[in-house]
């Protein structure tokens, strides 16, 4: 079975379904990428014959974030009030209420929200060439897609902290080693391993595997709106000032940001 959802693929195959977000290189996410797989999602939970999900990208990149560079994204951004939040986000906690346990088949970077994404999954395949950062404050910003969340959760406070405050790049095996995955293998691999880590799971009772995870996971598509509710007024208030708009060109540019605080 093969279909299509916008710029998101979905293929199913012995009771693995592969959902790809086809925007390769960097597979950038706005509004519509997110809907579209939360509506692959949705519709996978409702699919008896798919017990497990890969979550994957064609291209370098698994999802380089946001393009702040784009002016459609950037006129939609100012449209938003404090109470008319980002709409992104509650396609990102669909995301998250969904029911079947998936694999992450993480290639490159992960960045920014897109490393929100990458943890969405409950594991995650990693090589040499990944890459996370959060790295918000280089762009003035604030951390987004539920990361003050999910990101703690996963490796602990302190790490967390030390990721969002500096923005640093994380490389494949330093996150292997933290506990942001639980496979490392060659790039070439990652896809073929994550879709034999999600058959090993697909392999066991189905109606046992999801009752185990959503005690696993219970309350953490509330967890992520509550979290999501807060980032998105704290980047409301920050995407106008003057750093964030420094923090964009010199991200553009490669170079340190020049912030004054305002």
């Amino acid at each position: 079975m093969q279909t299509r959802y916008g710029d998101v693929e979905v293929t199913l195959a012995d009771q693995v379904a592969t959902v790809e977000i086809q925007r390769a290189p960097n597979n950038f996410f706005d509004i519509d990428l997110i809907r579209s797989l939360a509506d692959a999602f949705e519709t996978l939970d409702q699919e008896a014959e798919c017990r497990a999900i890969v979550l994957a990208a064609a291209g370098k990149h698994f999802c380089a974030g946001a393009n702040f560079h784009n002016p459609g994204d950037q006129a939609e951004r100012q449209t938003r009030s404090a109470e008319n939040q980002n709409p992104l986000y509650a396609e990102a906690v669909r995301l998250f209420a969904c029911r079947k346990p998936t694999v992450g088949a993480i290639q490159g970077a992960a960045i920014g929200g897109g490393f929100g994404l990458a943890l969405v999954p409950d594991f995650r395949v990693l090589c040499s060439e990944t890459r996370f950062s959060a790295n918000f404050v280089k762009l003035g910003f604030h951390p987004g897609f539920g990361l003050t969340y999910t990101l703690p959760r996963l490796i602990g406070w302190q790490r967390a902290n030390l990721i969002f405050y500096t923005g640093r790049r994380i490389s494949g095996e330093e996150a292997f080693a933290w506990g942001l995955g639980e496979v490392l293998t060659d790039q070439d691999n990652v896809r073929a391993a994550a879709v034999e880590l999600a058959k090993e799971i697909a392999e066991n009772a189905p109606l046992a595997v999801q009752s185990t995870r959503a005690t696993m996971r219970a309350g953490l598509a509330a967890a992520v709106k509550s979290a999501t509710d807060h980032e998105a007024k704290e980047q409301h208030r920050l995407q106008r000032t003057e750093d964030h708009k420094e923090g964009i060109r010199a991200v553009a540019e490669r170079r340190p940001g020049r912030f004054v605080g305002r």
